[in-house]
């Protein structure tokens, strides 16, 4: 049997006692205490329960069926709960916080502000850790890892010059120009994205959204025919309107927010006047 620290683990209930159950941990760990805070209504020997294992306050290894905000091998965007002279605690949904050594933090960290970092098990300690040096665990994609128009999943890390640099499924670093983003980003957030290009140096550069100029026109117009048809033929927003507020309320740019109003506007669906109306 295979036993995962820091990861979920389908584990057999074994026997009973007055504090909790004790699970199945094979050769490698032997038996496992799941507390009674944890036990699962009409739990009996024989269930097999999908358990987080970590290690207690004493160093032993211990199951929870809480999940945790990250297992080992994630990215994550964390609280400092409190701090003493070795490094940072973090919460990552456990009753014992997340440890955060000095020796792993980029910049001394204050409590009560969040970090991207990553989780692992430190092979001195063999103690789940966090480090706020992700560069060092950041993967190098291969040309073919991606194609452009793939979908991915983002976690915003670090606003730059340039835009948001942004993990990739967990692995690698993106980048999101900063004039290819129309909505409000901030580091920690989660989100789809799409692969805009692999470069030759092996970076990775992202879009929010997916299509090619004349596939986004169209589909916004008619999706702003349809939000005219459902808001009695009119909007107050036109072409001198603020980008984020054409934003917040079709998703797109003001780019193609202004050729879907022409668009609209060549086939006479739509006239302007104080803002768009429908003719029909």
């Amino acid at each position: 049997m295979d036993i995962k620290l820091g990861e979920m683990n389908l584990l057999k209930v074994v026997k009973t006692v007055d504090f909790g159950v004790y699970l199945d941990g094979g050769e490698q760990a032997g038996e496992i205490l799941l507390p009674t805070r944890y036990v699962p209504e009409g739990c009996q020997p024989g269930d097999e329960l999908n358990v987080f294992l970590y290690l207690d306050q004493e160093e032993r290894l211990i199951a929870t069926t809480l999940v945790p905000k990250a297992k080992v091998g994630d990215f994550a965007y964390l609280k400092v709960t409190w701090i003493n002279q070795y490094g940072a605690f973090l919460d990552w949904g456990l009753m014992k916080d997340l440890f955060v050594p000095f020796r792993e933090q980029k910049m001394r960290m204050q409590q009560d502000n969040s970090y991207i970092v990553y989780v692992h098990i430190d092979e001195e300690s063999y103690r789940i850790v966090g480090s706020a040096k992700i560069d060092k665990f950041i993967k190098q994609p291969l040309a073919n890892t991606y194609s452009a128009g793939d979908e991915v999943n983002l976690l915003i890390a670090q606003k730059t010059d340039l835009g948001f640099k942004a993990i990739v499924d967990n692995q690698f670093m993106g980048l999101l120009y900063d004039n290819e983003v129309f909505r409000p980003l901030h580091t920690g957030d989660k989100l789809k994205g799409f692969i805009k290009q692999m470069r030759p140096d092996g970076k990775i550069d992202l879009i929010l959204q997916k299509g090619n100029s004349a596939d986004k026109v169209a589909d916004f117009s008619e999706q702003l025919l349809n939000y005219l048809k459902e808001h009695d033929g009119h909007t107050d927003l036109n072409d001198k309107s603020d980008s984020k507020l054409i934003y917040e309320t079709f998703g797109v740019s003001k780019k193609v927010f202004k050729k879907g109003i022409g668009d609209l506007y060549k086939k006479r669906i739509i006239i302007l006047d104080d803002g768009i109306t429908l003719t029909r």
